[in-house]
């Protein structure tokens, strides 16, 4: 989540002193959890008085206090990896292929291993815990000789690897399920009442999710339980009882006690690291003040407009476009100080900080939109994007105006992938094609033949080259070089030398093995191409690339709020005039988006709403966030058309975001 590069004060002093509260209180919670814990994997229903004198003795003994020291430091590590992993913008794979890679990164890897660990450490602090016959790796025995020998205990070995497997199966279902995305709750709350209103939900996904969790587990012991319990006995020279029935049978898993063991350890495990990671939500999404300007040089960088003009930290950007919006709505003295001139000179550097960068959000994510667009909704057929010192035809131009009023203005560089809002490729221009996961892959193996001789670089000397893609061109090659006069000399006498255009060098022939190479890689493309299980790793998804393009949307959102809260609190707050300056531009950038978000939803699969699932931990809203920017941009222009009234026709734009604006103020849109 952090780099070296980024700016340190907010990350030490207030995303780690949050991350630290975070995991003391889980620390702390840590203590009833496992007394409930431990009541429920001793209780008896017939001698209860004689279980709960038990429990108040375990809980005394050294070996819990052993086991609660190391509970402690997995909930600590846990916590950790949770500060280390965590997004504010979830990274959505787009393809199954691409999901896989999210699966198989080394850094995703080593945090399947990290949990892994955890978890075997925690079933085995449960079967200490539990005691009885889960206590021990080892019991001492006789053989049939009569030498003494030591046996191995399968109920411990169990304890072990299923904690192991559920530490796991949770790690690869935090990236299935984005359950590193932080979200910023709508409405806010006290964190007592948040914690309060949650923790039903972090129960009922902890035992549903150790029911699965167990369920597949005995499935795979069933199956390959034999590799671990030949490889303990071998590497510490331990023995199978005989006269025991092995658990990698139906007979030795049908095993009713066992099974609730297992089940209580599990939601026990995911219990204490959902709470973990729900304390974490907590504190880092709570509210942070920053000030709007500051007295001293020195604490500048304090300042909101310094932080929203920062690149990074996210979550710091973030927390200022949260408090932005909160002021714009609230606050009358905070926002006196963003209308406010700077002295000496007079200047609106506040007003005009803020208003720039939540205009290049507005103007990034209409890019973006308008790119998608034109990809998506021709079905696969591209279209060329010319460069901007091309001047476009009059025939061209009449087709794609409505392009053209969307595509401006345009902000100084595009973003390249969705995962990020704030930060740009210097690489792309204006006119880059499209963000990487919506962008046609022509160097893919899996590439349509048709769409890569459609993008394919056109000869200038080809009678191709141009605007007009019309076969009839042929038939007027010689009017676009000459009058019906000179063609009627040329076709009576030889052309001049100078009017013969010089011979063009040939490119150099590919040698035989290059062609050889060349031919083969072409084959091997349509044959993997044909094959139905590469397709479907391979094929986009719809709905996952309109999540994906929406992903950062919620600080598209707080600034939406706070521009449209900001202007109407101009319209009587505001004493020197410093919004109506920008008000043409906040009312163009206001509806260009709005006419490609609407553009947007008439596609296919933009419009249908994801179902959501009441079994983990998983933060929906980012499913959801094009339907509520929809709904925050359409309240954004109606509550600046509402405040301004007929004062609007003052303003300068173009006519067909007047002929727009109108239907708003008509209350028609």
């Amino acid at each position: 989540m952090f780099s070296p590069n980024t700016s340190s004060w907010f990350i030490s002093k207030v995303i780690w002193w949050r991350a630290a509260a975070s995991i003391a209180w889980s620390v702390l919670l840590l203590l009833p959890t496992t007394a409930v814990f431990i009541t429920l994997s001793k209780f008896s229903f017939l001698h209860p008085i004689q279980t709960i004198s038990e429990c108040l003795s375990l809980l005394m003994s050294a070996s819990s206090v052993f086991s609660f020291i190391l509970l402690s430091g997995v909930v600590i590590m846990v916590g950790f990896l949770i500060l280390e992993y965590f997004t504010v913008i979830p990274t959505i794979a787009c393809s199954k292929i691409a999901l896989l890679g999210q699966l198989l990164h080394p850094r995703q890897v080593i945090s399947s291993l990290a949990h892994c660990l955890m978890g075997m450490v925690v079933g085995w602090c449960c079967a200490v815990t539990v005691g009885q016959r889960y206590e021990t790796l080892g019991y001492p025995g006789k053989s049939s000789d009569g030498q003494p020998q030591m046996y191995l205990n399968e109920y411990h070995l169990v304890f072990l690897l299923a904690g192991a497997f559920v530490g796991f199966s949770h790690s690869l279902l935090g990236v299935i399920h984005n359950m590193n995305y932080v979200c910023f709750q709508t409405v806010q709350q006290y964190k007592y009442l948040h914690f309060k209103g949650s923790l039903p939900l972090v129960l009922k996904c902890s035992t549903i999710q150790a029911f699965y969790s167990v369920r597949n587990f005995i499935i795979v012991y069933f199956f390959l339980g034999y590799i671990p319990k030949t490889w303990i006995c071998k590497t510490l020279n331990l023995h199978l009882d005989s006269s025991v029935h092995p658990l990698d049978s139906i007979s030795g898993l049908v095993d009713l006690s066992l099974l609730y063991h297992l089940w209580i350890n599990a939601s026990f495990l995911l219990f204490t690291w959902y709470i973990t990671l729900l304390l974490f939500r907590i504190f880092v999404t709570e509210v942070y003040s920053f000030p709007v300007q500051s007295t001293f040089t020195d604490d500048s960088h304090l300042c909101l407009p310094k932080v929203l003009a920062d690149k990074q930290p996210m979550i710091s950007k973030f927390l200022a476009l949260q408090d932005l919006s909160l002021l714009s709505k609230h606050s009358p003295l905070r926002r006196s100080e963003v209308f406010s001139l700077s002295q000496p000179g007079g200047h609106p550097h506040n007003w005009n900080t803020v208003s720039k960068e939540c205009l290049a959000l507005l103007a990034d994510l209409t890019q973006r939109l308008v790119a998608y667009h034109e990809t998506v909704a021709t079905n696969g057929r591209a279209k060329s994007l010319s460069s901007g010192s091309e001047r476009k035809s009059s025939s061209e131009t009449s087709v794609t105006s409505g392009t053209e009023d969307l595509m401006s203005p345009r902000p100084t560089f595009l973003m390249r992938t969705p995962a990020s809002v704030f930060t740009r490729s210097v690489a792309g221009g204006p006119h880059s094609p499209l963000t990487a996961p919506f962008t046609p892959d022509l160097d893919s193996p899996f590439a349509s033949p048709v769409l890569r001789r459609l993008t394919a670089q056109v000869d200038q000397c080809s009678p191709w080259h141009g605007s007009v893609q019309s076969p009839h061109i042929m038939r007027r090659v010689p009017k676009l070089w000459s009058t019906s006069t000179e063609s009627q000399v040329s076709s009576s006498s030889p052309p001049s030398p100078a009017s013969v255009p010089s011979p063009k060098q040939e490119p150099a022939k590919p040698s035989f093995l290059g062609q050889f190479l060349q031919n083969r890689k072409e084959q091997v493309k349509m044959f993997m191409a044909k094959r139905v299980l590469i397709m479907y790793l391979f094929n986009k998804l719809p709905e996952a690339s309109s999540q994906a393009l929406f992903a950062d949307s919620q600080a598209h959102i707080w600034a939406l709020e706070a521009l449209s809260y900001l202007v109407q609190a101009s319209f009587t707050e505001d004493q020197f005039g410093v919004v109506q300056t920008t008000l043409p531009s906040i009312l163009s950038s206001m509806l260009h988006l709005q006419e490609a978000v609407d553009r947007h939803f008439k596609l296919p699969h933009a419009s249908s709403k994801p179902l959501r699932s009441t079994n983990s931990m998983e933060e929906f809203t980012y499913k959801t966030l094009r339907f509520a920017l929809r709904a925050t941009l359409k309240t954004a222009i109606y509550r600046i058309t509402t405040t301004f009234g007929n004062h609007l026709n003052a303003v300068q734009m173009s006519a067909e975001h007047r002929k727009r604006l109108q239907q708003f103020l008509e209350f028609k849109e």
